[in-house]
């Protein structure tokens, strides 16, 4: 029987104060504990208990509640949060539901061995959030919204056709919106700061009404081995990821919910509740590959419209024998090349040539490196000869048959909880320390 409002919110204010008091009898008993890295294993087997025990009051929570604490969060679906900006709500309304500012900052100075594990609150919380479907399609029109960076450096792309975002560049040309890579020092490798810039890069390309076109390609490397060579993209930063300055919210969640999914959706339009809300502006992408295209630099591939590739690249999606999930990776490769090839990729880390049988299920072209600029300059004519409002009629039609907005939304739900829990695992730690001893 459902409850009237009244009396569904002073059930949520009463469980509220309940999980609060719940919650503060726990940290006082982990807080006497050493810091993670100087604990005993019984203070480890201790910590464990603690943090399980109110982690399991907090899913105990949310599921009787989320509906009702989104909708407070967002005033009633009147606001438009940002995860990032959801979350530091949720912290001041319900304390304790998600950390706090100063727990997520003290944990962020440190290494990701010695972390503490708040992340995985956070991931909790989004879960259900996402899980939930009127919250959950409210979060993905947030997170597709253009963010307000992009919106104040779009007079000044305009004008000068180009933006230096630091580790993503952008800029326009005969209608085409070129985004390059260019996070050299890392081989183009995604950490924080690339994964914030490329989104604003997306924005201004879909933003851009001269743009039709958007084309992802890394930039010349500069480093000592690929000096000269263009490559596209080395995966995630495992040495941020190490040093513990790789985020669920501002990588993990923020890349799959924002940049990638931008990329495959466009930006989100009115708010309507409806399953597939038709985007407020959608443009076709082409990627064109040098040399590698390895774990999030493959994931791309899997939103492009036309992959062009030098001949002698590869892709794989290594993230399984780093310890977390490779993105939204294992939700697509399985319909390019099929769920017993997904595995060996994902959980046996196969390198797909690009080709070679598989690899050609991947990208479109594979070309000589000489000849993938004319190759990209052909498929962009193509979609044009298309005309643009077939292409996008045509692109989201395909994109409902394969990937249905709510099918999307339910893995970013499990993504959200399983990615928190993989990325401050001991396995993770002890990859990241064999990856360095070799």
């Amino acid at each position: 029987m459902a409850h009237a409002p009244g009396t569904a919110r002073s059930a949520l204010e009463q469980d509220a104060r309940a999980l609060t008091a719940q919650l503060a009898g726990v940290r006082t008993h982990l807080d006497r504990l050493p810091q993670r890295p100087d604990r005993s294993a019984a203070q480890q087997h201790t910590a464990r208990r603690l943090l399980a025990e109110a982690r399991a009051a907090r899913e105990e929570f949310l599921g009787r509640h989320v509906r009702e604490v989104y909708a407070t969060l967002t005033e009633g679906l009147g606001r438009v949060p940002r995860v990032a900006e959801l979350l530091a709500a949720a912290a001041r309304h319900y304390p304790g539901l998600v950390p706090a500012e100063a727990d997520l900052a003290a944990d962020r100075a440190r290494e990701q061995r010695a972390k503490e594990g708040w992340e995985i609150d956070q991931g909790i919380f989004v879960a259900h959030v996402l899980d939930d479907r009127p919250s959950g399609r409210h979060l993905l029109h947030a997170m597709t919204r253009p963010r307000q960076r992009a919106l104040g450096l779009l007079d000044e792309f305009r004008q000068r056709d180009a933006v230096d975002l630091g580790p993503v560049a952008v800029h326009h040309k005969n209608g085409l919106g070129h985004v390059t890579f260019q996070n050299h020092r890392y081989l183009n490798a995604e950490d924080d700061a690339s994964n914030q810039a490329l989104e604003i890069a997306v924005d201004l390309v879909l933003l851009d009404d001269r743009i039709d076109v958007g084309v992802l390609r890394g930039g010349t490397a500069t480093h000592p081995k690929w000096a000269g060579r263009r490559v596209f993209g080395a995966g995630i930063n495992l040495t941020h990821l190490r040093q513990g300055r790789i985020s669920l919210v501002d990588f993990f969640l923020d890349r799959e919910l924002g940049a990638v999914n931008k990329m495959y959706r466009g930006h989100s339009g009115a708010f309507t509740g409806e399953a597939e809300p038709r985007s407020a502006r959608e443009k076709p992408w082409i990627a064109t590959v040098d040399a590698f295209a390895i774990g999030g630099g493959c994931q791309f591939l899997l939103v492009m419209d036309h992959v062009v590739a030098q001949k002698e690249a590869y892709v794989n999606l290594p993230a399984g024998r780093e310890g977390i999930i490779p993105g939204c990776g294992v939700l697509r490769l399985p319909r390019f090349i099929g769920e017993q090839l997904a595995r060996q990729a994902v959980l046996f880390n196969r390198d797909i040539p690009v080709d070679s049988p598989e690899g050609h299920m991947i990208v479109s072209e594979t070309l000589p490196a000489a000849e993938l600029e004319s190759a990209t300059d052909r498929a962009v004519e193509s979609l044009r000869a298309m005309g643009t409002t077939s292409v996008l009629a045509n692109r989201r039609a395909l994109r409902m048959s394969v990937e249905p907005q709510d099918a999307f939304r339910r893995y970013m739900a499990n993504y959200a909880r399983e990615q928190g829990y993989c990325a401050h695992s001991q396995a993770v730690t002890d990859n990241l320390d064999r990856t360095w001893a070799r």
